[in-house]
């Protein structure tokens, strides 16, 4: 693995985190593709602009997401990664918390960037 990859990858990572944290839309619009597929720990599909809204609107709040058991492949522009994270926040009002493992597919954009071209979730038992 290239440590400088590497690197990139747990900065975008990080990047990713603290922008859920503040729900800044605008950084999460940087880090997902445009074509971005992500399934929810329902089961659900959803594209990019499901996630903006769920963030810009405040119906998805997170007030910590505590990252442990970081995973990371890479695979020449692709980066794929899977992180455990202590997630507490509110949906729609009600609480969320809980133990979720977060799996995410990185590519270089045609910009040259890192970016989420897939994602799902899961809650860890």
């Amino acid at each position: 693995m290239t440590a400088t990859v590497e690197t990139q990858i747990i900065n975008v990572e990080e990047r990713l985190r603290q922008a859920m944290l503040a729900s800044n839309v605008n950084v999460l619009n940087e880090l997902l593709a445009p074509e971005v597929i992500f399934t929810n720990h329902l089961g659900k599909l959803l594209g990019k602009q499901d996630d903006l809204a769920a963030h810009e609107s405040g119906l998805i709040k997170i007030h910590e997401l505590k990252p442990s058991e970081q995973h990371i492949q890479i695979h020449g522009e692709v980066a794929i990664v899977s992180v455990r994270m202590q997630l507490s926040g509110n949906y729609n009002g009600s609480p969320a918390n809980g133990d979720f493992r977060f799996t995410r597919v990185w590519a270089v954009s045609s910009s040259g960037t890192w970016h989420i071209v897939a994602a799902h979730i899961g809650m860890v038992a």
